[in-house]
């Protein structure tokens, strides 16, 4: 049996065009949208900017080996929950190469007509 690995994550439960989040205990093997979790630890309301978080459960989960999501980790950076640097969410662009030859844009010159003298 394989061990299962903990996520504290955020859990969309919100209509449409407003979005609300349950922070969440889950396994890692669920979907996001599964609603199957562990343990509910909080709440982040993106409208309101309302966070509730239970500081004392989210420790005790990551002293047992959860690991929080990247946005859950600087949040709790931010609120010196836990120590550490923030993480940049933000994917990973790919790197331009310098070798390689870059299309320019040849203007074309049309030929001018010269109307025959009369």
């Amino acid at each position: 049996m394989m061990a299962r690995m903990l996520k504290i994550r955020l859990q969309r439960v919100g209509r449409k065009h407003m979005p609300v989040f349950r922070v969440v205990l889950t396994d890692s093997r669920n979907s996001t949208k599964s609603g199957k979790s562990v343990e509910t630890l909080g709440t982040w309301n993106n409208t309101t900017h309302e966070k509730r978080l239970d500081a004392e459960r989210v420790k005790h989960w990551i002293s047992k080996g959860a690991q929080p999501s990247v946005t859950i980790h600087n949040y709790l950076v931010s609120q010196k929950i836990i120590e550490g640097k923030k993480l940049n969410a933000l994917p990973k662009h790919r790197p331009i190469k310098k070798d390689a030859p870059v299309a320019v844009p040849v203007p074309v010159e049309k030929p001018v007509e010269v109307a025959p003298a009369v």
